[in-house]
């Protein structure tokens, strides 16, 4: 049904303002919508699929993303806000590594990802659930000492728009960390990496999850975002600083690094 509807915006006599939906090309006030209904019928398998899709390899990327942060253990105050972590996998790591001072926000424009999210807590965690848009954060300026978007940034429609906002909320001093896919920068990694991700994902997520379009647009838009040095220039015309990105898994995933100084 994603793919039918992708298909008749595309094909709308008068598209204002286009932007991607995948591969496919979509009023850009309608892409939004769009990538809301992807996650309002993944949500209940997205973990389950997600370690099917990656063989638990984002298991270990999302442990290289805590160990970058590298949060205070001891009873020091460190606000974390995860943006699109609405199943909560990075703020959960992040509250067991932390120390007492440790809090965390997760902020996801999905009611369904976030209603998974509660239901794996346990109530007792320094946790708040807050449905909103990265592209306009409801929180005040200056309000997080870190900020992490774990494989999110690449459904937002505007990226800077994002950005911007992750640098606004961000403490002078705080940390913006994000795990994408990225570039595959290994000769026949890349074309293994291809086959596998547009023959066998979709199908997976149709027996999965029973549904194989929802999965084809996150592989598509994998293949639509920004490559590694693209992205790190975006993450400093944001403000931020010191940046930097290490590639995971021979480019399959990337983390990108900078500071609000």
């Amino acid at each position: 049904m994603v793919r039918r509807m992708s298909e008749d915006l595309k094909n709308r006599d008068s598209v204002d303002t286009a932007t991607s939906f995948g591969f496919a090309s979509v009023d850009e006030s309608a892409r939004q919508g769009l990538v809301n209904e992807v996650f309002a019928k993944v949500a209940r398998r997205y973990d389950v699929m997600n370690d099917l899709m990656s063989g638990g390899l984002h298991r270990l990327w999302k442990a290289d993303l805590l160990n970058a942060l590298s949060p205070p253990k001891n009873d020091t105050a460190f606000d974390l806000l995860d943006v699109a972590g609405g199943t909560g996998d990075i703020a959960f790591r992040f509250l067991k590594q932390a120390g007492a001072g440790g809090s965390a926000v997760i902020c996801d424009i999905s009611a369904e990802m976030l209603e998974a999210g509660r239901s794996r807590a346990t109530g007792q965690e320094p946790l708040s659930f807050v449905q909103g848009n990265a592209e306009a954060l409801p929180f005040p300026d200056a309000s997080f000492d870190a900020y992490t978007i774990a494989f999110g940034i690449r459904n937002v429609t505007h990226i800077e728009a994002a950005l911007s906002e992750a640098f606004r909320v961000l403490k002078p001093g705080g940390r913006f960390l994000c795990l994408e896919f990225s570039r595959v920068e290994m000769p026949l990694l890349d074309t293994i990496y291809d086959a596998y991700s547009f023959n066998a994902i979709p199908p997976l997520g149709a027996l999965v999850a029973g549904d194989a379009e929802s999965y084809r647009y996150l592989v598509e838009s994998i293949r639509r975002f920004p490559d590694q040095e693209s992205f790190m220039q975006l993450t400093k015309d944001a403000g931020f600083e010191l940046g930097r990105y290490r590639n995971l898994t021979g480019g399959i995933a990337a983390i990108h690094s900078g500071w609000r100084l």
